[in-house]
């Protein structure tokens, strides 16, 4: 399955669309074969953890002011973030993996320019798209846990809201990260090298937790008057 297709659809999901990925039908003998099982288990841990995020509510201790103790509000307006993720997502994909010409291993840069399908050098490799995506959705949780800690809750902790927003997204981030960088030997590649996983993974982090935090701070956790658990 190419990676962009999976994005594409990745974010079709999150805004209530279906799935469509794509088959791309091989035509040469691959030139660096690479493990199908560790690149469906990256692409699968990579959606699980931008679903887990995006469907998380706003977990918060409710002010004296009105009924005291934790409430959990959904908020439509949280596809701004996971959409803009996306979009960021497929920045890397295309123009910029193209424009820094890293080869993924086994393969030469022309090798990838020309792009043969089945060849397994498709694409390049710097940085990791599954690891930008996934380590963005985990930065984005965090970020959003701790605002929703910190400055709506008067630093009380929510058990629930830290594993949805941080834990499952950070395990299923090193999941992807891991089998990206699986290497089982015999003529078989990884599917990135380190360097580019622990790029893809740092920038995806930091882009995520900038996104989360602005969406955070913008928008409260509470619905307003109404008591509403879904906020538009």
């Amino acid at each position: 399955m190419r990676i962009r297709e999976t994005i594409v659809a990745a974010g079709l999901l999150f805004s209530a669309t279906l799935w469509a990925p794509r088959e791309a039908a091989a035509q040469v003998p691959a030139i660096a074969p690479r493990d199908s099982t560790w690149g469906t288990v990256s692409n699968v841990t990579m959606i699980a953890g931008a679903a887990i995020v995006t469907l998380m509510p706003r977990v918060y201790y409710n002010d004296p002011e009105a009924t005291v103790g934790w409430k959990a509000r959904w908020h439509v307006s949280m596809l701004a973030p996971a959409l803009s993720l996306t979009a960021l997502t497929l920045l890397v994909d295309g123009p910029i993996r193209n424009a820094i010409k890293a080869p993924r291993p086994g393969c030469t840069l022309d090798q990838t320019s020309a792009a043969l399908p089945g060849s397994e050098c498709e694409s390049f490799g710097m940085p990791s798209t599954q690891s930008f995506a996934s380590w963005g959705s985990t930065g984005g949780g965090t970020a959003i846990f701790l605002v929703d800690t910190l400055k709506y809750s008067n630093g009380k902790f929510n058990g629930g809201s830290f594993v949805g927003n941080v834990a499952v997204p950070l395990v299923l981030s090193v999941v992807t990260s891991a089998g990206r960088a699986a290497d089982p030997g015999a003529g078989v590649f990884p599917h990135e090298t380190v360097p580019q996983i622990v790029v893809g993974s740092v920038t995806g982090f930091v882009t995520g937790a900038l996104l989360g935090l602005g969406y955070a701070l913008l928008q409260r956790p509470n619905c307003g008057y109404g008591g509403n658990f879904i906020c538009w």
